[in-house]
């Protein structure tokens, strides 16, 4: 470790940064926080350790995420996050810089690209490769993108929603919506201040999320389901509960998911007819956390009238993805 470089894969999502080092695996799956000092404006943890201060910290320590929908919105504490679990995969001395790839975003523009490329580069790295996030999705799911034949890929993450046809190893058409699990978070947040006087938190939220979330309305045969939700009252400040139903995150996630229905849409609006005729026959493909939310695939069916297929690892798509396209590195070097 000390004496030889690795070559690294980042998925530097708005919500978590998975870590794949060559040789190794993923060594590292980290919420994208980072607790700041304000007095000197210095990173105290990163992660996990850093997510658990959220909402639970003294007025000089404020967690933050250094990345808003999928772009970078902080350079200098993402390039701080990059090189902490850059030294945490390969250790603070080698003899070689590593190599890196990672992914942004499909609509992400030139200047949202180098300042990911600068990031990487000022974290330690000696070459960087920039991936759209839905070929890596692609490629992770196991999808031949080489061919004539058009892919959609509908890539669901925490602050984009990357929607986008694949063929001939390239993205034919795309569209990148700022709309996703982090979205979807605080949806219900609002709702449970709004329509219950309730204060939750990020944490709060994602579980409600997890076990109540859905994108279709209850049918006839579905049991309803609920939870007690504990937070602070806005009324008179004190701990207080409600009980949520899955029916009423139903109602609060709905504009989200006409959003992302809206851009699929869009997408097929601007596929060739052939590639379009291809999806049909195939299917789209959901990858990324937000994909999980029970009935996604369903809304899609009904709506857009193409089966929808969730991909088998959908969380970890995009990073075994990254793993594919590191693996090219060694091939491109000897056709160098």
């Amino acid at each position: 470790m000390l004496f030889s470089s690795n070559d690294i894969g980042i998925d530097l999502g708005t919500s978590t940064i998975l870590v794949y080092v060559k040789g190794r695996g993923i060594i590292a799956k980290e919420p994208s926080v980072v607790a700041i000092n304000t007095i000197d404006n210095l990173p105290i943890a990163y992660g996990e350790e850093a997510r658990k201060m959220i909402g639970r910290t003294p007025d000089n320590i404020k967690a933050i995420k250094p990345l808003r929908h999928g772009v970078i919105s902080n350079i200098t504490i993402t390039e701080r996050m990059l090189k902490h679990f850059m030294e945490e995969a390969i250790g603070k001395v080698s003899l070689r810089k590593p190599r890196i790839v990672i992914c942004v975003p499909a609509m992400c523009t030139e200047i949202e690209k180098k300042a990911v490329e600068d990031a990487a580069f000022a974290a330690g790295a000696r070459r960087v490769e920039v991936i759209e996030e839905p070929l890596a999705a692609a490629l992770g799911a196991d999808i031949d993108i080489d061919k004539p034949e058009g892919s959609m890929i509908v890539d669901i993450g925490g602050g984009t929603t990357d929607i986008a046809v694949i063929a001939l190893g390239g993205i034919v058409s795309a569209n990148s919506i700022k709309v996703a699990g982090d979205d979807f978070d605080q949806a219900i947040i609002d709702y449970l201040k709004n329509q219950h006087h309730l204060l939750i938190g990020d944490r709060t939220a994602e579980e409600i999320k997890i076990k109540l979330g859905r994108a279709i309305p209850l049918r006839d045969d579905d049991k309803p389901i609920t939870m007690p939700v504990k937070g602070r009252s806005t009324q008179n400040g004190y701990p207080g509960e409600k009980l949520i139903g899955d029916d009423d995150i139903y109602i609060v996630l709905k504009e989200h998911i006409e959003e992302i229905l809206h851009g699929i849409r869009r997408v097929f609006e601007l596929t060739p007819p052939e590639l379009a005729a291809d999806i049909f026959d195939k299917g789209i493909y959901l990858t990324g956390g937000g994909s999980q939310l029970y009935g996604l695939d369903i809304a899609i069916k009904e709506e857009i009238g193409v089966n929808c297929l969730r991909v088998d690892d959908p969380m970890r798509a995009v990073i075994l993805g990254i793993q594919k396209k590191i693996m090219m590195f060694d091939k491109q070097d000897e056709m160098d």
